[in-house]
């Protein structure tokens, strides 16, 4: 068998083994034919109409380049979604051979090999080879002052059907600081780098690729300035790496419609953020409770189990606001409740509550009451949810009900001829993807999920996933294709769920991972999947300072990490201290396949785990000072989403023109009032302070120091250097907080 896909899979960063590389050949400029032959097959050669042979040669996988971009590549690790996706289509004895080939006008080419003395012949393949031409060939729409735009440097990628790409420049003056893009987790100034903007789910150590970029930033220094190229398919930004006085901007467009529009600001920071929300959706105020401690573990699967670690969180006098149920569902449906019984509804209808039956000895014998018993604890409830429906759980059941439904009544994401699409990643593959650009599946959603926010009582989703659709080719019921919508895919999942509150009258909210322009307007987020190491939390700093200049507020990341090797009580305390100060503070753990000792982050795990009782004594602390910070996050809420200044920010928003900052990357703002300043090496026991024009009152030991100023302060470990804007220690929602907070004796040192 020979195997030959032009485009690929589609994966965003991976060339496959078998397509044509770049799947649109440049006029005049070498490409290659890839292809996955049976290790039978010999003497693979391409054929062109013109009669011109090109001998393949034989090379092995591992020697095949696997980045893929319109800039010179910037690699980052991969995770094991790449090698999964690979593993899970690739014949581990398959041969690839590679064709170098060249070409300058529209043709078609057929590859062939030998088997046993017999040809075997592919069908024939076009292809449409493109040029870069300044030609006025489509437009930009510039809204905004057009001074920064370079108008000599345009230029459309063009092809036989019409322009596919455009590139431009920005000019970018000498000490300019480049924030946003975003959720990245690299850098917070981005200038000198190379990104893109799509969804893409990077398992752990994402680099420069993100669950949530938004093609927006702000430009800091001088006079300020921002963009945003108003698109929702894929977008390129050298950000003054090959041009130091330039930020090029490359961006896909529809050939049949080749305009671009581009939105252009000249004002302040917070200015600009507003103006862009207010075209893109605001958010809304949230509900105060989620500025309360969070907790979750993937292993949590029982009720008996979610009770229990609430309750030791209760009786330890570790403050809980939140507890996130993740193994609940049957794995298939994700409506069902784990064990429960019930009729199957072969049109895929909803059900309600009375629909179940919960077994006395099943894992979720009365999930009503155990939403009712934790409201009274004061806890709210999230449930887990992913965007797909698999298809790999039998040809009974509910689950097959619903396959049957979706495709029969046309709800689901579909390929170009028309067939349902399968998802192409490693996760679920091969499971149905519901179409949220057609009301019919949204409302088909919504109301499957109803019984559980109507009559459960639950207070909201953690809304996982949302980077499955992959390609160009994928069609949705709204006209558009994957290549407009597949970065819209995650926000449509979200706004599903908003749509399903509203209709109830409920104040819930979903925690996503991903997202895209408008994710603004349907809080809450966090940072993915990361180890829990150092490294991991540098990054996720870097990703809520950046998220947060698109409008994402309410973000966190897991605290410490939630995957691999538990912390040591050094990082887990430092994460601890760092997440009190975040607009969200939360714990989380891997699935461990339920393996002893148990790898949960709850403060008395890593406590018993690391053999230092100080864990939880310390921990407490901080959830206690974050427990009386809820005041002042509500407060500092609502003046973000009127001020256009992010809940957790860079301290550029307020101090734009004081160079010195930019010294100082990992501390941050957090409201109009704060400024932390987090330990995020290990080993390391003070930090350097540089505090900004004003007055400001170290928080634990109230002294004052008049800004700017640059200061060291050592760090117990149950400390966090946080400095307080003087009028604001005496008086409001931060009065006191930090008095109330004595001193611990520890027993043990952590480090």
């Amino acid at each position: 068998m020979i195997t030959h896909r032009p485009y690929g899979s589609g994966h965003p960063y991976r060339h496959d083994l078998d397509q044509r590389v770049p799947s649109r050949p440049l006029v005049d400029e070498p490409f290659e034919v890839r292809v996955l032959a049976d290790p039978d097959i010999t003497d693979v050669q391409v054929e062109f109409r013109d009669d011109t042979l090109v001998l393949a040669n034989q090379v092995h996988a591992a020697e095949v380049e696997q980045d893929v971009g319109p800039f010179p590549a910037r690699r980052s690790a991969e995770g094991h979604l790449a090698s999964a996706a690979e593993a899970s289509r690739l014949d581990a004895d398959a041969r690839v051979w590679i064709a170098t080939c060249s070409i300058s006008t529209c043709s078609s080419y057929q590859i062939s090999g030998e088997r046993d003395g017999i040809r075997v012949e592919t069908d024939w393949f076009e292809v449409d080879p493109v040029h870069w031409t300044p030609a006025d060939v489509g437009s930009i729409a510039i809204e905004g002052p057009e001074s920064r735009l370079d108008l000599q440097s345009i230029r459309w990628l063009l092809g036989s059907g019409g322009p596919i790409r455009v590139r431009f420049r920005l000019r970018l003056d000498p000490g300019q600081h480049i924030i946003g893009l975003g959720e990245r987790y690299a850098t917070v100034d981005h200038r000198g780098e190379v990104l893109d903007a799509v969804v893409f789910e990077q398992y752990k150590h994402q680099g420069r690729r993100t669950y949530l970029p938004v093609p927006m930033a702000v430009v800091v220094g001088g006079d300020h300035w921002g963009f945003h190229v108003d698109t929702t398919r894929r977008t390129w930004f050298d950000l003054g790496a090959s041009e130091p006085d330039w930020i090029i901007v490359e961006a896909e467009v529809d050939p049949d419609r080749p305009v671009l529009r581009v939105r252009l600001w000249s004002a302040m920071p917070n200015e600009i953020v507003l103006d862009f929300l207010a075209a893109t959706g605001r958010p809304p105020l949230p509900p105060s409770w989620i500025f309360e401690p969070w907790m979750s573990s993937n292993e949590w699967n029982t009720q008996a189990r979610v009770e229990a670690e609430v309750d030791r969180s209760l009786a330890e006098q570790v403050p809980v606001g939140v507890v996130v149920i993740e193994a609940w569902s049957d794995e298939s449906t994700f409506v069902a409740w784990r064990d429960a019984t019930y009729e199957i509804h072969p049109d895929g209808r909803p059900h309600r509550l009375a629909d179940f039956t919960f077994p006395e000895h099943g894992a979720w014998p009365d999930p009503r009451a155990m939403v009712e018993r934790l409201h009274k604890q004061g806890v709210r409830v999230l449930l887990w949810q992913i965007p797909l429906v698999p298809t790999d759980r039998g040809d009974s059941g509910q689950i097959a009900a619903d396959v049957h439904a979706l495709q029969a009544q046309g709800l689901c994401v579909r390929d170009v001829d028309g067939s349902p699409h399968r998802n192409r990643g490693w996760w679920f593959p091969g499971a149905l993807i519901p179409d949220f650009t057609n009301p019919q599946a949204r409302q088909w959603w919504r109301d499957r999920r109803r019984y559980l926010v109507d009559e459960i009582g639950i207070d909201g989703f953690k809304t996982d996933g949302g980077e499955h659709p992959w390609g160009h080719d994928l069609v949705y019921a709204d006209g558009t294709t994957g290549a407009e919508s597949n970065n819209r895919f995650p926000v449509l999942f979200a706004q599903a769920f908003h749509e399903l509150f509203t209709e109830a009258g409920r104040d819930a909210v979903t925690f996503s991972r991903a997202g895209f322009t408008g994710s603004a307007a349907f809080p809450c987020h966090w940072a993915g999947d990361d180890d829990s190491t150092w490294d991991g939390l540098r990054a996720a700093i870097r990703a809520g300072l950046s998220a947060g200049v698109a409008g994402i507020y309410f973000w966190t990341w897991d605290l410490a990490g939630f995957s691999g090797p538990i912390p040591d009580a050094e990082l887990y305390l430092r994460a601890a201290a760092l997440s009190a100060f975040c607009p969200i503070m939360q714990y989380h753990a891997e699935f461990n396949h339920h393996q002893m000792p148990n790898g949960d982050r709850t403060p008395w795990n890593i406590a018993e785990r690391t053999a230092d009782a100080s864990v939880l004594t310390v921990y407490r602390r901080f959830a206690e000072l974050r427990q009386c910070l809820v005041p002042y996050l509500a407060a500092q809420a609502e003046r973000s989403i009127s001020s256009g200044r992010p809940l957790m920010r860079p301290l550029c928003f307020d101090y734009p023109d004081d160079a010195e900052i930019w010294s100082a990357p990992l501390q941050f703002q957090l409201g109009d009032d704060l400024i932390v300043v987090p330990v995020t090496e290990a080993g390391h026991t003070q930090v350097n302070v540089y505090l900004p024009e004003g007055q400001w009152i170290d928080c634990y030991s109230g002294l004052r120091l008049d800004g700017p100023v640059r200061h060291i302060r050592k760090v117990p470990i149950d400390e966090i250097a946080v400095y307080c804007r003087a009028p604001a220690f005496s008086s409001g929602p931060l009065a006191n907080v930090f008095d109330a907070r004595p001193r611990i004796a520890l027993s043990s040192p952590a480090i």
